[in-house]
């Protein structure tokens, strides 16, 4: 199974209702994040685009990057229904996949009854050198009633030249890519959750030890089975199942990020290829750094 039309992980969700303590998390994980922007989105093809009562900031890595998702107002505005999930816990409740040809992606997904919602049109506002630009994308939802990890969508980048900006590409733990993401679900419901991911991506699963892997061109979707959980991550928690618990960037000096983030008051555990800060300090999901 090679599908070949999504290629990489574009980037993850983490949804907060504390943008700002989160930010500041997140920097001193030795992160550089964009300046908060606002987004515009139609819950159709073709619809008027209105606020969302959502807005991010973002860790670049030039393919792809780590959303900060702030949840603003209310909650009389939530298109996508995300509050409920963060009612549950805040943290990854989303994940986006990326690709050059949102509808060839469309078809596929339609065909294989795991969307319905056609391809949406997605906008906000971003600051550059030369003043206030709009960026702008397409989407492919897949159907919630068939995620019930959160919400997994495709996206095509129409203007990446206006996300990946250079001024906003380096950061002090020497991260370089999202490396993977980990989806934790119920042992009784684990081969049907690869199957799915199989299905949606176009790739054929593998397994390293109790991960069952999805690898792209770039980044990787990793399932395993709560029994196992301990064993990828040690002593994390699991608020609610599926639980996606966390996510790994690949840096280029693992002692350096370690001696960052430790020395920045984290509390580092060891995992085989690098270490990781728990959930409980990562405002609401696990966060590891592997070698490139």
């Amino acid at each position: 199974m090679n599908a070949c039309d999504i290629d990489r992980i574009d980037h993850s969700v983490l949804y907060t209702t504390d943008m700002d303590t989160t930010a500041t998390t997140y920097e001193a994980l030795g992160f550089t994040l964009t300046p908060l922007s606002m987004h515009l989105g139609s819950d159709r093809p073709g619809g008027e685009r209105r606020p969302m009562g959502a807005g991010n900031r973002c860790a670049l890595f030039g393919t792809t990057y780590l959303e900060l998702l702030g949840l603003f107002g209310d909650g009389s505005v939530d298109p996508w229904n995300i509050r409920p999930l963060i009612a549950q816990y805040e943290g990854l409740h989303g994940c986006s996949f990326g690709c050059e040809d949102a509808v060839t992606v469309e078809r596929r997904l339609r065909a294989a009854g795991l969307s319905s919602s056609g391809v949406l049109p997605l906008q906000r506002d971003v600051e550059t050198p030369e003043g206030v630009a709009t960026a702008r994308f397409e989407a492919i939802h897949l159907d919630r009633a068939r995620t019930p990890e959160g919400l997994v969508h495709i996206a095509r980048h129409l203007t990446p030249e206006l996300i990946h900006q250079p001024r906003y590409l380096k950061h002090a733990n020497g991260a370089t890519h999202l490396h993977s993401v980990l989806l934790v679900v119920d042992d009784a419901e684990l081969e049907a959750t690869v199957a799915r991911y199989a299905r949606t991506l176009g790739v054929t699963p593998t397994t390293e030890g109790p991960r069952h892997v999805l690898a792209l061109q770039v980044g990787r979707m990793e399932i395993v089975a709560v029994s196992a959980f301990d064993e990828v991550l040690p002593g994390e928690p699991v608020p609610a199942l599926p639980y996606l618990a966390g996510q790994a960037v690949a840096v280029g000096d693992l002692r350096a990020a370690r001696d960052l983030v430790e020395g920045n008051g984290f509390t580092v555990r060891e995992l085989p290829d690098g270490f990781f800060v728990g959930a409980g300090e990562a405002r609401g999901a696990a966060i590891a750094f592997v070698q490139l």
